[in-house]
């Protein structure tokens, strides 16, 4: 009979990371909590990244390492493909879903530019959202209604839509801070 490890399941929880498109820019925001279990263990983590040229911004959810791989297969897909986004995303999605390696990888990605706007998954999905607003992670649910309301009935700014609506996804989602990381293009 096989033995119950001694080794409790360490478990990382959470993000929330939410881009959103208005006429003359996009803005991305990510906040900074990491929680192992029940644990706060790091309060300014940098979820949110300027990639190839400073022209792309990308945001994960799931495992650190795992996002990190993704992203630089994201800005090597770039490369190939002199920067076109849609066309890397399909590309990146496709060798995730199939690859023996990367279908281990555990992590979702949002990736924006001056024109597109994706949500990558690992099971193959390249997303374009309709309204111009996506979000992923624990929080992702409340930042993206909170954004989508605040669209829909005020007339702020990209950027103050993201950060009302990242406080209140902070003020609800146990696994996401008010310090956020925000990019915008």
């Amino acid at each position: 009979m096989p033995q119950a490890s001694s080794e409790p399941n360490l478990r990382f929880h959470g993000t929330t990371i939410l881009a959103v498109r208005d006429k003359e820019r996009v803005v991305m925001a990510g906040d900074g909590q990491v929680t192992l279990n029940n644990t706060v263990i790091k309060h300014n983590a940098r979820k949110v990244r300027r990639i190839y040229n400073d022209t792309i911004l990308v945001g994960f959810a799931g495992a650190t390492a795992d996002a990190l791989t993704l992203t630089e297969k994201l800005e090597q897909k770039l490369e190939r493909y002199n920067g076109i986004l849609t066309r890397s995303a399909v590309e990146l999605a496709r060798d995730w879903r199939a690859d023996k390696y990367l279908r281990r990888l555990e992590a979702l990605m949002i990736a924006v530019d001056k024109r597109s706007m994706l949500l990558i998954s690992g099971n193959g999905d390249v997303i374009e959202p309709d309204e111009g607003i996506v979000a992923i992670g624990s929080g992702g649910v409340a930042a993206q209604a909170a954004a989508t309301a605040l669209c829909r009935q005020t007339e702020l700014d990209a950027r103050q839509i993201v950060e009302t609506a990242m406080t209140i996804a902070s003020s609800l989602c146990v696994f996401t801070n008010d310090r956020f990381t925000i990019e915008e293009l």
